[in-house]
């Protein structure tokens, strides 16, 4: 490798993204997931629609994604979703009317519930819907898909 290459490599990795960069989609059918960009590759397992995924890599056709458990797949693109869910992590969740320890609580949430991500909320809240109606805002670090 040249000393230009070697430059603009170290120059790529060393650029950092901003926070919000981080790409969270949603699964919009039962889909299987895959260890290459390809039908044809080894399938993996099948996931669950609504559940929420990171893209780490996109391909025309084809994205890399990570679940919840830390876990790397390849989907077809047009499974995923721009509407966002979040996974209740282990331990639940509690979602409360208003983003504040001291707020009342509207209901709780199981491990893996999903609930519909409906706006940011005050630092370390978001605003969420469940699948019955319910509204309220979680604490960040009690779901995943933000």
């Amino acid at each position: 490798m040249d000393l230009r290459s070697a430059t603009v490599l170290l120059l790529l990795a060393s650029v950092a993204l901003p926070a919000g960069a981080l790409d969270y989609r949603s699964v919009n059918e039962a889909a299987v997931l895959f260890d290459a960009p390809s039908q044809k590759a080894k399938p993996l397992y099948v996931i669950a629609p609504g559940t929420p995924v990171e893209v780490v890599v996109s391909l025309d056709a084809w994205a890399k994604v990570r679940d919840m458990a830390g876990d790397l797949a390849w989907i077809e693109r047009r499974q995923l979703s721009d509407r966002r869910m979040l996974q209740v992590r282990a331990g639940g969740a509690q979602v409360r009317l208003e983003a504040s320890e001291s707020a009342r609580l509207v209901f709780e949430a199981e491990a893996d519930v999903l609930l519909e991500y409906l706006d940011p909320g005050p630092a370390g809240w978001v605003k969420v819907r469940h699948r019955d109606g319910q509204e309220g805002f979680v604490k960040l670090g009690q779901v995943w898909g933000f």
